[in-house]
């Protein structure tokens, strides 16, 4: 029997965040991709909880940014209310977090994946994977046609064998009643692939107009937002935002679930896979936090043109007439109607200690995973791996050195990292305690962070243009231009002698000319916006562009969280000890408007110890040299209007 056949560069297998982002990079970079879906109107899909970042995860979607993924523009363009979180914590761990519109999110990726050139979408359940003599060469779909390829990315979600579970009903259907694929798992199998069954949740939605509001506190959006993506225009994120509204669970609620354990698939032994541990069902936290007498309830709009409402903190797989019971004896839900249950889902995923660093398969080469298919939870986890998937998948295809972040270098490292070498028996979340590093990589130098990355990976500039586009670079390469942009003269640049000047700067890379990047070489303490202004300016220029540097704020409480791109601490013993331990080699002095007698303590304080020092008495080091401030958006005008 005839059947089709087609030739690609690289397969995508899903379209969730992982496959997405797969998707984009391997298309962005060149080669003619196919991304398989089970429905396209499925694409980016939220099943769960429709917010963008949070506790460590708004790490990961900055870093993604960063690295030209789509997550944080996308979320940027369809964010309902966006909230800067921890903010009453030091700047390591403020989070982001946006809820988004729902479909909007879903319909604005699916807009950019079909406009992006070299990418197909299609349609259909790929059953199994080609390999000869150990490699890659293709994928087979349910109906028979044949997709050869040089690589294969696979982010399959929580579609692989999907069972959605809720007391004793048991459908064997992916998240929303959408089509499960249950035939990859046997050809995975067959390859050599361990496999594990691991299972997630997801609580009820309620009409919106049936809950009674008067009896919550409503939450609100942060008054000033900011945006997610390094190349979003904070104006255009200065929107009217919707309220969500916080109540809690009683021990009338926590009397109704004990009560029914029994009937509970997750206490009965009728779900089989393993559970996240830090997102756990209300059935878990009554049951494990006996001695809390309520729990946190959020309800959160699902989008700006529906009535439904998430339930935020109440995921369960009880019976129907149990959640039904549950759910009205929360404040404000008395009467309150679901317009879907609560579930519990179950999956299959790999074994992720089988993949290299890059997120190839050991025994199959060209062969790469993403997101929940590697044992990990979250959207955002997903989007990271599925971006460095899709790169590294990429560079394979092109013969070229593959990318591994570094748990120094980025949260998308920890990740990587902890999936590929620790014992994983459930869900991986990501959290900013894993992150050794978490006092330097922090969510606003994402960006300068990761610019570290050209000389560790020992890539020019020149190199990384032939594989990454401009797009794809995004804010890194915008940064990068502003750093080398005095050397060209504001009237006269242009991109052609803009980028000629950059593949010389960086031509001497793997020649072994880079400077030595482990330890932070020049620390800058500063004072108040003047103090940051300066510190800015001193750090972006292109003598410090591969010298690991900090910034102290010694008034970080008067600076805000607005500063971008460079680790801000504050002044004191602790920090002393931070810098002793990186062996900062040099402090410079960047506070004109310190006091003076403050200012020669502090001076003798670090000359004391040992430090060489400068100090820099002038507003900005422009004024001091007659130079004219270049801005940031001065360099996108000159360079993309």
């Amino acid at each position: 029997m005839r059947t089709l056949v087609e030739d690609y560069d690289i397969v995508v297998v899903g379209a969730g965040h992982a496959g997405c982002e797969a998707a984009l990079a391997g298309a962005r970079l060149g080669l003619n991709t196919v991304m398989f879906t089970v429905s396209v109107d499925s694409i980016a899909l939220m099943p769960c909880n429709p917010n963008v970042g949070g506790s460590s995860k708004g790490h990961l979607v900055r870093e993604l940014d960063a690295l030209g993924g789509e997550m944080g523009k996308n979320i940027d363009k369809t964010f309902i209310q966006s909230k800067m979180l921890n903010c009453s914590k030091g700047p390591a761990v403020h989070s982001l977090r946006a809820q988004a519109d729902k479909q909007a999110y879903s319909n604005e990726m699916r807009k950019t994946l079909e406009n992006t050139p070299n990418l197909t979408i299609k349609q259909g359940e790929v059953t199994k994977l080609l390999v000869e003599d150990g490699k890659i060469t293709g994928v087979k779909t349910y109906s028979g046609a044949t997709y050869n390829c040089k690589a294969v990315v696979l982010c399959t979600g929580t579609y692989l064998k999907a069972r959605c579970i809720y007391g004793d009903v048991s459908n064997y259907t992916g998240p929303n009643g959408l089509q499960a694929a249950n035939y990859l798992t046997d050809s995975l199998k067959e390859l050599g692939i361990e496999m594990f069954r691991f299972k997630t949740g997801t609580p009820a939605r309620i009409a919106g107009n049936t809950i009674d509001y008067s009896k919550m506190e409503e939450q609100f959006g942060d008054e000033r937002v900011v945006p997610f993506s390094f190349s979003t225009n904070p104006e255009d994120v200065q929107i009217e935002q919707k309220s969500c509204w916080l109540t809690y669970t009683n021990e009338k609620t926590h009397e109704i679930i004990r009560a029914n354990l029994d009937r509970s698939p997750l206490y009965s032994g009728m779900i089989e896979g393993t559970g996240p541990r830090y997102c756990p069902s209300i059935e878990d936290k009554v049951v494990r936090f006996a001695d809390k007498n309520r729990h946190q309830v959020f309800i959160e709009p699902e989008g700006l043109y529906t009535n439904e409402m998430y339930i935020g903190g109440m995921s369960s797989s009880l019976p129907e007439d149990v959640q039904e019971e549950m759910y009205h004896s929360v404040p404000g839900l008395e009467h309150a109607k679901i317009v879907k249950n609560a579930y519990a889902i179950e999956y299959d995923c790999i074994n992720p200690r089988q993949l290299y660093p890059t997120l190839e398969f050991k025994k199959i080469k060209g062969l790469f995973s993403g997101g929940q298919f590697n044992g990990s939870s979250g959207y955002e986890e997903a989007a990271a791996q599925g971006l460095i998937a899709g790169i590294n998948a990429a560079l394979e295809v092109k013969g070229q050195e593959q990318l591994i972040l570094d748990r120094s270098e980025a949260y998308i490292g920890v990740l990587i990292d902890d999936l590929v070498t620790k014992e994983n028996h459930e869900p991986y979340r990501m959290m900013t305690s894993r992150a050794e590093y978490r006092l330097l990589l922090r969510q606003d130098n994402a960006d300068l962070s990761l610019e570290l990355l050209l000389p560790v990976q020992k890539i020019t500039f020149a190199r990384l243009l032939s594989l990454v586009s401009l797009n794809l670079l995004g804010a890194l390469a915008l940064r990068m231009m502003y750093r080398y942009a005095y050397k060209c003269g504001n009237q006269e640049t242009t991109r052609g002698k803009f980028l000629s000047i950059l593949l010389h700067t960086f031509s001497g890379i793997e020649a072994g000319n880079e400077k030595e990047v482990q330890k932070i070489k020049v620390a800058i303490i500063g004072a108040g916006r003047v103090g940051v202004s300066l510190a800015e300016e001193l750090l972006n220029n292109a003598e410090a562009a591969y010298i690991p540097r900090c910034f102290i704020d010694i008034n970080r409480e008067k600076v805000g969280r607005d500063i971008h791109g460079i680790p801000v601490w504050s002044e004191d013993e602790a920090t002393f000890k931070r810098l002793g331990e990186f062996e900062v080699q040099e402090i410079i002095f960047a506070i004109p408007s310190m006091d003076a007698k403050k200012k020669k303590a502090l001076y003798d304080y670090y000359k004391d110890a040992g430090y060489k020092l400068k100090v820099y008495d002038y507003p900005t080091v422009y004024a001091a040299g007659g130079k004219r401030h270049l801005r940031e958006f001065d360099i996108e005008e000159l360079l993309f209007r």
